[in-house]
């Protein structure tokens, strides 16, 4: 399983790496993380800045936290649609 690193680490990484004072692979080494670590920090935090375009992680949370709201209530609607139908039969005709 991935290691979580704080996100103070990782900015710090960035902020090295983003000096090029060193070449990636001697910085991952250096911080004893790999090489695809510190280039998924440094696009991610590229995105953040609005260097490169892609969504945000805010936006994603945001994006994430509708779709589970909307399932939610297409779940509410079947419940209650079912549930009518099932009164509807028992209604004597008029």
């Amino acid at each position: 399983m991935a290691r979580a690193y704080p996100p103070e680490f990782r900015n710090d990484v960035v902020a090295v790496a983003r000096k090029h004072e060193a070449p990636i692979s001697q910085i991952a080494k250096d911080f004893g993380i790999s090489e695809a670590t510190l280039h998924s920090w440094l696009k991610k935090a590229d995105i953040e800045d609005g260097i490169r375009p892609g969504t945000k992680q805010v936006e994603s949370e945001r994006e994430r936290a509708q779709r589970k709201r909307i399932r939610t209530l297409e779940q509410e609607n079947e419940i209650l649609r079912r549930a009518a139908a099932y009164f509807a039969k028992q209604l004597p005709p008029k």
